[in-house]
């Protein structure tokens, strides 16, 4: 029997409680997960597509690898074929199973970064590899820096908000490179670039910094994020074109198949840019409120030039090592306020003595957030 560590969100039950006791209800700032409609045009597609009386294609139908492939080379800066993409049941869902579908098992070393998204190292777990938190594989002894097999990269992150320059990309898939292992950039968040980074951030597949090579490269992304389409388990991954055949015959053995009608919606996700705009242009304005109450209220807010979240400590943690007891007093002190925010312990050693602000609330939860955080947390 398998046996995985206790999912770690069970652990917020009485924080949770302890939010819901304030007079004005719960603020929940801690899962990101969308809030406001899906677009019309993409319910459209699906409604249109309901009579999927055939199976679909694993590989994904001609339109949406195409309309996959367009969308690496129109928003990524990618030169991208529909034979080097597939589509998957959500991006948790490839991160989770992609080590057991390169073969990967005991003795094989998955690295992620050192403040990560649980799911890298779960992934390895499931196949008895050893997940190892590293930002760079210079980091590494040399018995397992020989043992790497597969890298994950995470810009824009999960949690911190971190983006990679394209130095720092090339540098990443050079030591990947320079070992035979393969380089898998989760990019689920490449939309959502704040300030420097708004005209868009590095992509593992951009030629500037391959190459012009994708051998060992894949990009993993979602629609979740910049379409609202959590509940459609919509993503797909593209790269290296033997990786990608590879993972689509044994995807295929797997019975691991975006649903038809899913496949059609994602088409129009991918064809429409507009959609993306205006909900990013919401987000801007709930994590505008709430970085500035955050900051105003005496906390301070690392990194967070992307993505959906606010990584944030108190200011007393800053030059020292932060405690597994620092993130829980602070959980703590958002929840006697209402507020139920994201353990930064759940991503690693490294995340300790921080939480993580989400801003994919509602309008009414934020105002209701920041008016309590400007109160004292």
């Amino acid at each position: 029997m398998l046996t995985l560590p206790e999912y770690p969100w069970e652990q917020l039950a009485p924080y949770r409680a302890r939010a819901a006791e304030h007079p004005d209800g719960v603020a929940d700032l801690s899962i990101g997960t969308p809030v406001d409609p899906t677009p019309e045009l993409i319910q459209h597609a699906l409604r249109e597509s309901t009579d999927a009386h055939g199976y679909p294609t694993t590989a994904g139908t001609a339109q949406l690898r195409e309309a996959i492939a367009s969308w690496y080379v129109r928003r990524r800066s990618a030169q991208i074929t529909p034979a080097q993409v597939i589509p998957s049941i959500g991006s948790k869902e490839f991160i989770a199973w992609l080590p057991l579908l390169m073969g990967l098992g005991p003795g094989d070393v998955v690295v992620r970064p050192e403040v990560a998204y649980p799911t890298y190292d779960i992934g390895a777990q499931l196949v008895g590899a050893t997940p190892v938190a590293a930002d760079s594989l210079s980091e590494l002894d040399t018995d397992t820096r020989s043992r790497v097999k597969l890298v994950w990269t995470n810009s824009p992150a999960n949690p911190t908000g971190r983006v990679d320059t394209a130095d720092q990309v090339r540098e990443k898939i050079a030591e990947a490179r320079a070992i035979g292992a393969v380089l898998a950039g989760d990019e689920c968040y490449a939309e959502l670039g704040w300030d420097q980074w708004e005209p868009g951030v590095p992509s593992v597949l951009d030629p500037a910094v391959n190459g012009g090579d994708t051998t060992g490269l894949l990009s993993v992304y979602s629609l979740s994020k910049q379409s609202n389409l959590a509940g459609y388990r919509a993503a797909f991954a593209a790269g290296d074109e033997q990786i990608i055949t590879t993972l689509i015959n044994s995807r295929k053995h797997a019975g691991m198949i975006v649903p038809a009608p899913i496949q059609s919606a994602m088409v129009a996700a991918l064809n429409d840019d507009a959609h993306v705009q205006e909900q990013k242009d919401r987000y801007r304005i709930r994590r505008g409120q709430l970085l500035a109450a955050l900051t105003e209220s005496g906390l301070h807010v690392d990194h967070s030039e992307a993505g959906l979240y606010l990584w944030t400590r108190t200011v007393a943690s800053a030059g020292r090592a932060a405690t597994a007891e620092d993130t829980w007093n602070l959980v703590q002190r958002f929840a006697d306020a209402g507020i139920v925010v994201g353990p930064g312990v759940f991503y690693g050693e490294a995340g300790n003595g921080y939480v993580r602000v989400a801003i994919t609330a509602t309008d009414d939860a934020v105002a209701q957030a920041v008016s309590r955080i400007r109160r004292g947390i």
